[in-house]
């Protein structure tokens, strides 16, 4: 996986799914917004607890509208470059799913009866990383450019913007995200997989790697063919 690029996987994936979505709601019955979210695999409290848990992953890969997908999108393409350069593409496949996860689970407490999609749980996550990862000893001082304190200004921005009323953002993801991007960026090894001399350690994150594609793959399997919502 050393040459593939995991960025720019996952954002072709949104878009594709964004473009799926786009055509569907040219159709009568897809023309409820909420309705085609849940359908594409959006997370809702109520259906998550009734056993779609999977929805806690495949919602962040679906956006709710186009200035959604763009905004997310730079900022995916911006963070998740500068991380899958420093960690590689194995364990930033697994940092970005896990950071989005743990997003989406607070979403899921703090805001049940909310319809919840986008990634920008998943990249706060990365920002997370990014902000822990200045505060390493071990840290190379290149990299305090865009580690670190470097990032506060963007980050209080973000927290007061989220607030504002009206600003329709869901802060329990970011938040959640951030706090596990942070836990990450400060226990992580910030060495790619290909560049540790332990073979197996190697075979470890590529194939953690791997079954966490496939997992993301059986979610949207389970959301196809076994949510209740028809």
């Amino acid at each position: 996986m050393r040459n593939l690029k995991a960025t720019y996987v996952i954002l072709s994936f949104n878009v594709l799914i964004a473009v799926f979505m786009f055509f569907l709601s040219s159709i009568p019955v897809f023309r409820n917004q909420a309705y085609l979210l849940i359908r594409l695999g959006a997370q809702y409290g109520p259906l998550v607890s009734g056993g779609e848990w999977y929805r806690v992953i495949t919602a962040m890969f679906v956006h709710g509208g186009l200035l959604h997908l763009l905004f997310n999108s730079y900022a995916l393409f911006y963070f998740g470059t500068i991380v899958e350069s420093i960690y590689g593409t194995e364990k930033f496949v697994i940092f970005y799913l896990l950071a989005g996860a743990v997003g989406n689970l607070a979403t899921h407490v703090f805001y049940y009866r909310s319809i919840s999609v986008g990634a920008s749980g998943a990249i706060f996550g990365l920002v997370g990383i990014l902000f822990a990862l200045g505060f390493r000893r071990d840290t190379p001082i290149f990299m305090r450019q865009f580690t670190g304190m470097a990032l506060l200004p963007m980050i209080i921005f973000n927290v007061v913007y989220g607030f504002m009323p009206g600003s329709n953002i869901n802060n329990a993801a970011h938040l959640g995200g951030f706090l596990a991007g942070m836990a990450i960026g400060y226990f992580a090894d910030p060495r790619p997989v290909y560049a540790s001399w332990k073979r197996g350690s190697r075979i470890f994150w590529k194939a953690a790697a791997i079954l966490s594609c496939l997992f993301v793959a059986f979610c949207f399997f389970m959301l196809i063919f076994f949510s209740r919502v028809r």
